[in-house]
């Protein structure tokens, strides 16, 4: 009993400092890409709610199809060039972001139709 009283406060805070971790990433994409502190403060709240009810969903959607994984990590490695433009004073209008995330996204979901009426 006391094993598992310890391992489940582990995961506990496993959990917790994962929340946080992903928070604070959340808040550096959400100052990225907005200069407003409410789009800001809510970025973080969805992350993090949607992280505590739906990790495991996501995670197991991710792992059954590992081109949303490359997705997610094209839109990190494109608001962080985006970030390191800006840090140049050489300025991205947010649209052009917002269209090419969309456009990934859209085409992704046509991808993911596809491959599930007819897998390869």
């Amino acid at each position: 009993l006391k094993t598992r009283v310890s391992s489940f406060l582990g995961a506990i805070v496993q959990i917790m400092l994962l929340d946080i971790i992903f928070s604070l990433d959340s808040v550096i994409t959400a100052v990225g890409l907005s200069d407003h502190l409410f789009i800001m403060m809510a970025a973080v709240v969805i992350a993090v709610g949607v992280m505590m009810f739906a990790a495991r969903s996501i995670g197991d959607f991710v792992e059954r199809h590992p081109s949303v994984k490359m997705l997610a990590l094209s839109f990190l490695i494109l608001v962080g060039f985006t970030l390191i433009l800006e840090s140049f004073d050489i300025h991205v209008p947010k649209g052009y972001i917002y269209f090419a995330m969309f456009f990934s996204i859209a085409v992704e979901s046509l991808n993911l139709i596809r491959n599930k009426k007819n897998p390869l």
